[in-house]
């Protein structure tokens, strides 16, 4: 397979700016904060995707965007990106060069398992929705360059139109100069439902505890904006404001998915498989000695800790359905992460993919993670569809890439939000068991959202 790369001094630009600057449509950034570990070292941007894939139940369609040619097949979109998926290996040190972008919705475990009748899609985007890339650039933040790739993954370029294509590029990258929007956002977000509701739920949900149903159970809400902003803007705002490691921002065209998740839903390098379940927050001290006494008392709570213990098993057993059992190992265990705003207690599960198994199998086993479902897990899904009116969406599903090697790394779509039209969206969980109080768990839900939505100068009306 035919590809052509270029490195270029990166000390005057950035990853804002080179999105910024590249014509063309569909594009995405992928960012992770923290510019001198491995995880944090690199961005990626792409745009003009030659392939897309979107999928809903067993319905997948294919679409050549450079022929404009589109088959629907009676198939399930995860097997359909499967088998288009190259398979490629090339020799770059790079965790991405080519492939897919885009996310798997929480409805698409509806695909494998049944947890009730399908719920009102208010937004009306399909369950799984990829785009692939053959042109790439990859930002080396410890390096300061930027290396641009292009390649032939559709079969339809000469090496002459690979060399043209980087030409093209970096004309881009260094002339075409496009001034960014400074705006203050004014973005009022309403819950949609009535707090007296979700304290039903949750009312609910406790009672499915009692009766031994459930360990566990996460309820969310959705909150609704009109939203009339620069969404590019609302995303830079984020980053500073909110720096992660999964940052992203996708135009689908119809819709743009962006936001600053902190979990990684699965990641594999070959037939290695992590995963990596959150659970238990505190907000960081405002002094070095009040955040070591927060992150004490955060690892001596009782409740926090059955928790994520309950998560770190749901994990095992996610990946114990496609890894070898004498290769599932958990080298991080309940240690403290430290972000912008909160601290979480981590843990690391790591596996090995048995022969007849592939990433996107192990991202199926994973799907949804257990922070956002319960557990067990299929019956907690169950009881979300009973007490939940809207299909949820992106929310709880995964956002990332699948590289054409078949390596992939995808975010908890989580800290999420979706613009399409001129509304926005966004939607936050809380954990519910036995001793849970309906008041709190409604303000952990707002709490959360603020996380994303601090960037605005207006705030959920409630």
């Amino acid at each position: 397979m035919n590809y052509r790369s270029k490195r270029l001094n990166g000390d005057t630009i950035t990853p804002i700016s080179i999105f910024h600057r590249l014509k063309g449509t569909k594009k995405f950034l992928l960012e992770s904060s923290g510019a001198h570990d491995q995880k944090g070292r690199f961005s990626f941007i792409g745009v003009n995707p030659y392939k897309e894939i979107i999928g809903s139940k067993k319905n997948s369609t294919v679409i050549n965007l450079t022929t404009g040619e589109e088959e629907t097949i009676e198939q399930l979109p995860l097997e359909v990106v499967k088998e288009h998926t190259p398979n490629i290996d090339l020799p770059l040190p790079y965790a991405f060069y080519g492939g897919a972008i885009g996310y798997i919705g929480y409805d698409t475990i509806r695909q494998y398992e049944y947890i009730g009748e399908k719920l009102e899609d208010e937004i009306e985007m399909p369950d799984v929705h990829m785009m692939f890339y053959q042109d790439v650039i990859v930002f080396d933040h410890m390096k300061q360059k930027v290396t641009l790739l292009t390649m032939d993954l559709n079969g339809d370029r000469e090496e002459s139109i690979l060399e043209e294509r980087l030409v093209e590029m970096e004309e881009e990258i260094w002339t075409h100069e496009k001034p960014l929007k400074e705006e203050e956002l004014h973005v009022s977000f309403q819950p949609s439902i009535q707090k007296s509701r979700f304290l039903e739920m949750v009312e609910t949900a406790k009672r499915h505890i009692v009766e031994g149903d459930i360990f566990q159970v996460v309820l969310s809400q959705r909150m609704k904006a009109s939203f009339e902003a620069d969404p590019f803007t609302f995303y830079r705002k984020l980053r500073v404001a909110n720096p992660s490691p999964y940052m992203y921002f996708i135009d689908f065209n119809d819709y743009i998915v962006l936001g600053a998740s902190p979990e990684s839903l699965i990641k594999t390098t070959g037939k290695e498989v992590i995963t990596n379940p959150i659970a238990g927050t505190r907000p960081r001290g405002a002094t070095e000695q009040e955040d070591a006494q927060l992150a004490t008392e955060l690892l001596a709570d009782e409740k926090e800790l059955a928790e994520h213990k309950m998560l770190v098993d749901l994990s095992r057993n996610d990946l114990g359905r496609v890894c070898e059992i004498s290769s599932i190992t958990i080298p991080k265990y309940m240690a403290i992460e430290r972000y912008q705003h909160v601290m979480h207690i981590v843990s690391e599960v790591h596996g090995t993919l048995t022969d007849n198994y592939t990433g996107l199998d192990a991202l199926i086993s994973a799907l949804p993670a257990g922070t956002v479902s319960g557990a067990p897990k299929i019956r907690a899904m169950q009881i979300i569809n009973d007490l939940e009116d809207k299909k949820r969406g992106v929310y709880a599903g995964a956002v990332g890439y699948i590289n054409i090697n078949g390596d992939l790394d995808l975010a908890l779509a989580i800290r999420t939000m979706v613009i399409k039209g001129n509304n926005a969206y966004v939607q936050a969980g809380a954990g519910i068991v036995y001793d849970s109080d309906p008041e709190s768990e409604y303000l952990e839900t707002l709490n959360k959202a603020r996380a994303l939505l601090e960037v605005s100068k207006h705030d959920i009306t409630h």
